[in-house]
This record gives structure tokens, C-alpha cells and sequence, in this order.
């Protein structure tokens, strides 16, 4: 599947956030992708903005699904982190 862009990152992340246990690390992680997709000029941009996420639990768990989302496109298990 080919990569795809931010917006289509961010409305995955927000559906993952929404359907995600209120205040678990996913929830977190996802929020973190959604946000800094939404708000990016593009894939890089938002990949970058995802560096400054504290605390380190939630930069590292934001970080593994922004890769995953962006590389395939792919929706990783909602119990994932």
C-alpha cells in the first residue's frame, strides 16, 4: 500500500483516540499523531512535531504508530499502543 499523507494519518489516529480507553497510553498516543497530523504542513513536518510529545512513554507509543499509519496505512490492533 503506498504511504499516505498527513490528513489521512490524522483522521485514522482520531478514530484510534476515539475508540481508545479514556486516559490509557493509546488514547494518548493516538491523540498525539491526530493532533500534530492535523496541525502539519505535511508527513515530515508532523514527524517532527511528534519529538517534543512528553512524557517519554507517550513520545515513544506516538511515535511507533505514527510510523506504522504513515508507512502503510494500515490500522494497527486497537489494543496496541
Amino acid at each position: 500500500m503506498n504511504p499516505r499523507d498527513n490528513l489521512d494519518v490524522a483522521t485514522s489516529a482520531r478514530e484510534m483516540a476515539d475508540n481508545a480507553p479514556p486516559g490509557s497510553l493509546h488514547q494518548a498516543a493516538a491523540a498525539s499523531v491526530a493532533i500534530s497530523c492535523a496541525t502539519a504542513r505535511d508527513i515530515d513536518q508532523a514527524r517532527v512535531a511528534l519529538d517534543g510529545i512528553t512524557p517519554d512513554e507517550v513520545r515513544r507509543a506516538a511515535i511507533e504508530l505514527f510510523d506504522r499509519l504513515a508507512a502503510t496505512g494500515d490500522e494497527p490492533d486497537a489494543s496496541a499502543p
